[in-house]
């Protein structure tokens, strides 16, 4: 290496896809993975960008859907990540799901070979030393204590922290195929599926009362030192859902609709369990939107009430860990810069974005911007128009200080979301011709794919207008 590398620190989805944008721009780059030195509650190997959670990226719909459009944007800047998630994909509805152990070899072989990268196995404890200079700080939500406690004394304000919770894995073969069936919700065909894609558990409504009672009772792993720590609404533990309400599980990740009963199709089931293709080989199915708290054996004996899963056999049954993240509309600048020691920059979910998809977003960007910077170049942040620069946006500045919270920010972690995006200019929605009102759902959907099509065009004139980091500075 001709030149100081720069560092990254972490190799999860943010840190792979962050090192591999700084080598595709012919900077050499040194990407630190603590694992196997050092282990975290929720990995199970030493694999790059390894997937703790669901395998599932989510929908791949660029047309109406905030995440799709994230995903495209992400192909159109040459992404690491979403090229590997594409090589690798398994069948999943409308979404986008991968093979967790192959998409995980994957990106870790790219990166290995790739001439600029070099990968450096051992904990990076505390604040990375100065002498490393430029440096990008992706260790994620499961961020090692010591590095925690440094940020904190660098910055002078607190870490915020919330739990998340991770669902069961079954094995397809112990799955009662007599009660289940495949079906995706309203017979969606998604990237590399049939509209079959997965399993549907029914429940009637005296199962599913008798289901929800034995959550809210189910013996729970307590972990004192959190309390207070606040939950992520998006990642909500299953029994958490059922102490809101008896309904809430049946509108939620329980919801029946757009799902026929193959076996009784004259019957509409109360309620449905729906497990998702988890390998390429089809053998395992994880249980979609059942992150839970439970204890293993209550897992197993609560899990084993639906119908079609009482004999199910689990390859991993749920667990619980705690996630940290910044407070970063006070700490970041708008290109992730810590405000504090800028020669540091932070990447993927310990700036507070929520998702694989999200991490890696961040995680692309926050290596362009130091790539451009390396280069002596000024790179901006994607307008807030697009899916990225509005995920962006909410993290270095869109949250706002409400009057409950005391005028402080109540900064959370969010998923990418229409609601983040820029208005529509006026008049950008326009009925049908020969139509004189929007009816029923159409405006919309008008609105939706408006947005879309705004994202891609802006998201594809920014590249253009974006520094050539591979040039050297004129």
């Amino acid at each position: 290496m001709s030149e100081a590398p720069i560092h990254v620190v972490g190799g999860g989805l943010a840190g792979s896809e962050a090192a591999w944008q700084i080598a595709q721009a012919g900077l050499p780059v040194i990407l630190h993975e603590m694992r196997p030195v050092r282990g975290t509650e929720a990995h199970k190997t030493d694999g790059l960008a390894e997937l703790v959670c669901s395998n599932s990226f989510r929908s791949d719909d660029a047309t109406a859907n905030a995440v799709g459009v994230l995903h495209a944007e992400m192909r159109l800047a040459g992404s690491l990540i979403m090229a590997t998630a594409d090589r690798h994909q398994v069948p999943a509805g409308g979404a986008l799901a991968v093979d967790r152990e192959g998409f995980s070899a994957a990106v870790s072989q790219a990166l290995a070979e790739h001439p600029l990268a070099t990968i450096e196995r051992g904990e990076v404890e505390g604040l990375p030393p100065q002498e490393w200079g430029t440096t990008i700080v992706a260790t994620g939500p499961l961020t090692a204590p010591s590095l925690a406690e440094a940020i904190r004394a660098a910055t002078g304000a607190d870490a915020l922290a919330f739990f998340d919770a991770i669902a069961p894995i079954v094995h397809f073969d112990s799955i009662d195929m007599d009660k289940a069936w495949f079906q995706s919700r309203y017979d969606k065909v998604g990237p590399g599926g049939t509209g079959k894609d997965y399993v549907n558990c029914p429940l009637d409504r005296e199962t599913y009362e008798r289901f929800v009672a034995a959550l809210a009772e189910g013996d729970r792993t307590e972990f004192k030192e959190w309390e207070g720590t606040p939950y992520f609404d998006g990642c909500l533990p299953i029994e958490v859902m059922a102490e809101r309400g008896p309904e809430t599980l049946r509108h939620g990740p329980m919801k029946p609709m757009g799902l026929t009963n193959a076996h009784q199709p004259d019957v509409k089931p109360y309620a449905v369990v729906q497990l998702r293709q988890d390998n390429a080989l089809g053998t395992l199915y994880n249980m979609v939107g059942f992150q839970t708290k439970l204890r293993y054996g209550a897992q197993a004996d609560i899990f084993r009430m639906i119908p079609g899963l009482e004999n199910a056999e689990f390859a991993r049954l749920g667990g619980l860990h705690r996630n940290t993240y910044l407070n970063s509309p006070v700490l970041l600048d708008p290109t992730l810069r810590l405000r504090a020691r800028p020669h540091l920059r932070f990447a993927g979910q310990i700036t507070g974005c929520e998702g694989y998809v999200e991490s890696a977003a961040v995680g692309l960007m926050a290596g362009r911007f130091t790539s451009a910077e390396r280069r002596g170049r000024t790179l901006h942040a994607p307008p807030d128009t697009t899916a990225t620069g509005a995920l962006l946006a909410h993290i270095t500045g869109g949250h706002l200080a409400h009057e409950e919270d005391g005028g402080k920010r109540s900064f959370q972690p969010m998923n990418v979301n229409f609601g983040l995006f820029a208005p529509l200019e006026p008049g950008a929605i326009q009925k049908p011709e020969g139509q004189k009102r929007f009816r029923g759902k159409e405006k919309a959907a008008a609105k939706k794919s408006a947005l879309c099509r705004r994202a891609l065009a802006d998201f594809a004139a920014w590249l253009e207008r974006a520094p050539d980091t591979a040039l050297a500075a004129e």
